[in-house]
């Protein structure tokens, strides 16, 4: 009876010991690192300055939750396409890469509350001779493969049923895409069209009009099953709003106006 009551206590504590072990946000804190996957071809939120250092609004929240934890931030560049595989694989322990938070994503990887909500844009080649977004109706448009963006046009160009979609491995390729003419229009947020727009490193491309989307949440997200650090993730971006973190980093990588409001009205999460 006393080797059962023993044997039962030792799995008991073996147990727990695995849990404990297998916990992600006592293993960051103890490795001293935190590695971020950021986007940097998605200016203002991630981009490289005159020195080729990461800069921008998803590095700087990555370096914010990194000091919240006590620990050394990593900005390990990472393609839209790339972001949730290099969570899977390992190389990350967190996505800050304004990653929009779908239901479908959502089967693979944990995510925070929001931390930030896009509007969008429709950005035409000059030539193309847009002046609404539905002008888009018929032509050849291209976006980031996988983003909200592209699933958003794809559907369209499915219900006009003329049209062709185009899909790109990064922002940078989209852009480049668009000013040399092989493709007439693309979608993507308000901010990083405005900044490739005003950049001057994309000739001969436009701000067409708003694009009918509904705001793009964006969350932090990790391994799905970590839910001690995804509910340190969701009280973060809570304190980066009330203390006024959110609205200072906006300022700096935005400019003027006021951040976007972060709820859903009649919705608690």
């Amino acid at each position: 009876m006393k080797k059962t009551i023993l044997l039962g206590s030792m799995l008991a504590a073996s147990t727990f010991a695995s849990v404990a072990q297998a916990d992600m946000l006592d293993d960051i804190i103890a490795s001293g690192t935190l590695r971020c996957a950021v986007v940097l071809d998605f200016p203002p939120m991630g981009m490289r300055d005159a020195s080729n250092n990461p800069v921008g609004f998803d590095v700087d929240y990555c370096n914010d939750l990194a000091a919240a934890l006590g620990v050394k931030a990593e900005i390990v560049e990472t393609a839209f396409p790339e972001r949730i595989p290099a969570l899977m694989a390992g190389r990350v322990d967190v996505g800050v890469a304004s990653t929009s938070d779908t239901l479908e994503r959502a089967k693979t990887v944990g995510f925070s509350i929001p931390y930030y909500a896009f509007e969008n844009a429709v950005v035409g080649n000059e030539k193309a001779a847009m002046t609404t977004w539905e002008d888009m109706k018929g032509k050849t448009v291209g976006a980031t493969a996988g983003t909200y963006e592209a699933i958003w046009i794809e559907g369209k160009i499915k219900e006009w049923g003329v049209g062709e979609f185009r899909p790109y491995q990064t922002q940078a390729d989209v852009f480049l895409a668009l000013s040399q003419g092989q493709i007439d229009a693309t979608v993507a947020t308000v901010e990083v069209s405005e900044a490739n727009v005003a950049s001057g490193n994309f000739p001969g491309i436009m701000i067409v009009d708003k694009a009918p989307m509904v705001p793009d949440y964006v969350g932090l997200f990790t391994m799905r099953q970590e839910y001690g650090f995804i509910n340190y993730l969701d009280l973060f971006v809570n304190q980066q709003v009330r203390t006024g973190r959110y609205a200072e980093l906006y300022k700096k990588w935005v400019g003027e106006g006021v951040p976007a409001d972060l709820t859903v009205n009649g919705v608690s999460r």
